[in-house]
């Protein structure tokens, strides 16, 4: 014979409905913690500068004079982002509910880094931060949290 913990099946969804509304809370909150750390470290890191050079003649063999240059102090342009896997998860669930998140092309959900302009170096060091943080804050064993990146 079947036990049930619950005297009836209202009081069973009711109590399944206040774990949602629980867990919901605990993800708002490891999100916020994670934005919040990698904010700090997007803006506290400094960006390798580098010069973009056009050459007076491109196809010339060795060096040839430049036409223009540009100093660029941001350094490098890039995207980052933080890949949660499996996508089906509670937490990859709530992300792609609450629109912090997509569908990843190899799979999971990745939140996007959109700001710091194009600085791949911040943007990394933002993700890098998230990812620490959100591995940390939500413990779960089953869940593949990393940072990755690409230059453009």
């Amino acid at each position: 014979m079947y036990v049930s913990e619950y005297g009836s099946l209202r009081e069973k969804i009711a109590a399944e409905g206040q774990a949602r509304k629980a867990r919901a809370v605990a993800f708002e909150a490891a999100f916020a913690k994670a934005s919040e750390a990698g904010k700090a470290a997007g803006e506290a890191i400094k960006p390798r500068a580098m010069m973009v050079v056009e050459p007076s003649n491109p196809f010339a063999k060795g060096y040839s004079v430049p036409k223009a240059m540009w100093h660029c102090s941001e350094g490098a342009c890039g995207f980052a982002w933080v890949n949660v896997s499996p996508g089906n998860s509670p937490f990859a669930n709530w992300l792609k509910k609450n629109k912090l998140a997509r569908k990843a092309y190899g799979g999971g959900v990745d939140i996007w880094i959109s700001d710091f302009g194009q600085s791949i170096d911040r943007k990394e060091a933002c993700a890098q931060a998230m990812a620490r943080v959100l591995k940390e804050a939500l413990g779960d064993d089953k869940l593949s949290i990393y940072a990755s990146s690409r230059l453009d």
